[in-house]
């Protein structure tokens, strides 16, 4: 397959490097001009949880410079999907299928306005923890589940299709016919620790093992599970204090997104992530103070910041 990553960062970077390994054509597609430079001049190299390798990919900061693709990927940072949905018309052709991939709600929604809902497929995925320590080289802490699903209703014979081609690739894929679920189930983890840790410095794992930075993780976590349940959506998360340790014990020592952002002075996804639980709670009558509160601090301490950057990692 042709396939192109919209936002080559840290996230996406884990992406182009196991299918460009599995033998598809990659075109990594970014902003950041040294991380294509080095990527087209010395290839990609992906270390961390799937094993090491350096391959090369069709790096560009100009999508018009890529074919027509069997498959988009939009890796961005949810306030840059729309730009980059934009970006993509180029590389798309009939029968292409474009995938979102990002944290927080409202991403495929955006994607959806601009390119139309016969071609969007969801993608959601937890605890890679990924990070670019330099440019050309991307590192990535876990290689947790891919999970695919339809903007709307069950999965198509086209999206099981695309299942196989992430598990060929070596990635743990799986296609779900409820949407709401895997997004929320998601987004239980990314509150408890994307606010916190942006605000304390910690990792995942110093935040869990903290008694003070826990306590917050645990009511982020709760206030979101709490908002779910009252929105009717299934997470087929039972106790989201244990469903989150179990998350932090698979990548302890990796820092979110949000965390990674602030240490380069760059404004995060913030509004999409933590502060998306009290605007969605508003709508069922349920409060949530903790993450509104973490949302506020991350907003003051964000004042301070320059532009966000092409460099943006995704947890």
């Amino acid at each position: 397959m042709k396939i192109a990553i919209m936002g080559c960062g840290a996230t996406g970077s884990v992406y182009a490097g196991l299918f460009a390994s599995a033998g598809h054509e990659v075109w990594a597609i970014d902003r950041w001009a040294e991380h294509v430079e080095a990527m087209g001049r010395k290839g990609l190299t992906l270390t961390g949880a799937s094993g090491e390798r350096t391959v090369p990919v069709n790096a560009t900061t100009d999508p018009a410079e890529a074919p027509e693709c069997d498959l988009v990927i939009i890796a961005t940072k949810a306030m840059d999907v729309a730009e980059a949905a934009e970006a993509a018309r180029p590389l798309i052709g009939a029968k292409t299928i474009v995938m979102p991939i990002q944290n927080g709600l409202g991403s495929a929604e955006r994607a959806v306005r601009i390119l139309g809902r016969e071609r969007v497929k969801i993608g959601v995925i937890g605890g890679f923890g990924a990070s670019v320590p330099e440019p050309g080289h991307a590192h990535h802490n876990g290689w947790d589940l891919v999970r695919l699903g339809e903007v709307s209703g069950p999965a198509s014979d086209e999206l099981k299709n695309l299942e196989a081609v992430w598990t060929d690739a070596g990635f743990k894929a799986q296609c779900f016919d409820d949407l709401d679920g895997m997004i929320w189930e998601k987004l239980i983890c990314n509150v408890a620790f994307s606010g916190p840790c942006a605000l304390t410095g910690l990792t995942i794992g110093e935040a869990m093992a903290s008694p003070e930075a826990s306590v917050v993780s645990l009511w982020c976590a709760q206030e979101a599970f709490n908002v779910a349940s009252a929105l009717a959506i299934d997470t087929g998360v039972k106790d989201p204090a244990r469903h989150i340790r179990a998350f932090a014990a698979k990548i302890p020592d990796a820092k979110p997104s949000l965390l990674l952002d602030h240490q380069a002075g760059r404004r995060s996804e913030i509004d999409v992530i933590n502060g998306a639980i009290p605007r969605a709670g508003l709508r069922v009558g349920v409060p949530a103070p903790v993450n509104e509160s973490i949302t506020a601090l991350v907003k003051e301490r964000e004042k301070t910041f320059g532009g966000q950057g092409s460099k943006a990692s995704q947890e």
